[in-house]
């Protein structure tokens, strides 16, 4: 049979973890190719940009989506285990679609941008009646913005869960190595002991003439990280020698109360979301698979078109 689409996938995928064990990416696999009686040559079908399979593409995006809804989570990277919700919707014996996502998860419709307008999903009782399907107003250059949103998003994901899954010195010379990507001068890890509370110091410019002390921490993305911890960091900074800017970065997030003294404190804060952001701006941790270039007419090659 061809190869479904990720949206033909998504009850598969939930009968093949519904046990409520962790499964690995190959076992998932294997277990959802199973369920869909796919074939050796099924599965070995190519992407039409012939850069990857396309049974593997579509599930991961199935995954994805799945992830998203908060019927599965990753406990860990290229893992996967069902959700109580998951387990819910599964025994229900519901279709699940885009749409039913959509009603039910707001995290889901965020994810998937402007296909899911405010309003095209109830609120209340998204299992009750038919669900309308999204509005389809982009053009198809919007509709390339909106995909490539959920790429970055979803590598952003997978970013996070790479980056805990590491030492704590790891992540401090992923800091200092993505500063330097960003333009700043030389760095350096501090020793892991004796350092004050600084995990690392980077030059400003190139010479050296200013420097920043960094604070790193990879905790968990759900963890908030608070003013306490801003307060250490300020002390750190005291010297000697004093230091006048500092970095806070992290992969968890910070609080309320945490923006606020930073910003009293001339602390610049980046949390996880804008880490990740930063490493794919920058290209630190990920790799290009494709690129796609978007040509328009040329008005200056046609004299009638002025």
């Amino acid at each position: 049979m061809p190869v479904p689409k990720y949206h033909e996938m998504y009850r598969p995928l939930l009968e093949a973890v519904r046990d409520g064990r962790v499964y690995d990416i190959k076992e998932y696999r294997q277990a959802v190719a199973q369920i869909l009686k796919l074939t050796g040559e099924d599965l070995a079908e190519l992407l039409p940009s012939k850069q990857g399979l396309l049974f593997n593409n579509r599930l991961n995006w199935t995954k994805t989506y799945l992830v998203k809804a908060e019927l599965l989570c990753a406990p860990r990277r290229a893992c996967l285990q069902i959700t109580a919700e998951g387990k819910r919707v599964l025994a229900e014996g519901t279709e699940i679609t885009d749409a039913f996502l959509a009603a039910l998860s707001p995290k889901f419709r965020e994810f998937k941008g402007s296909n899911y307008a405010e309003g095209s999903y109830p609120e209340h009782e998204p299992h009750a009646g038919k669900v309308s399907e999204p509005r389809q107003e982009e053009t198809p250059q919007e509709s390339i913005e909106v995909a490539y949103r959920q790429i970055n998003s979803q590598l952003a994901d997978e970013l996070l869960t790479a980056i805990t899954a590491e030492s704590p010195a790891f992540f401090e010379n992923l800091v200092v190595e993505l500063m330097s990507r960003m333009g700043y001068g030389t760095g350096l890890v501090t020793k892991s002991s004796g350092d004050g509370g600084i995990d690392g110091i980077m030059n400003e410019d190139k010479l050296g003439f200013n420097q920043i002390y960094i604070q790193a921490k990879c905790w968990a993305p759900e963890r908030t990280v608070g003013r306490p911890e801003l307060q250490k960091f300020v002390g750190a900074m005291a010297g000697p020698p004093k230091i006048e800017k500092g970095l806070f970065i992290t992969t968890a997030r910070f609080s309320a109360e945490a923006e606020d003294y930073a910003k009293s404190q001339h602390i610049i804060l980046v949390d996880g979301e804008r880490l990740t952001e930063l490493m794919i701006e920058h290209g630190v941790g990920v790799s290009e698979q494709k690129t796609y270039t978007v040509k328009r007419l040329d008005s200056d090659y046609f004299p009638s078109q002025d």
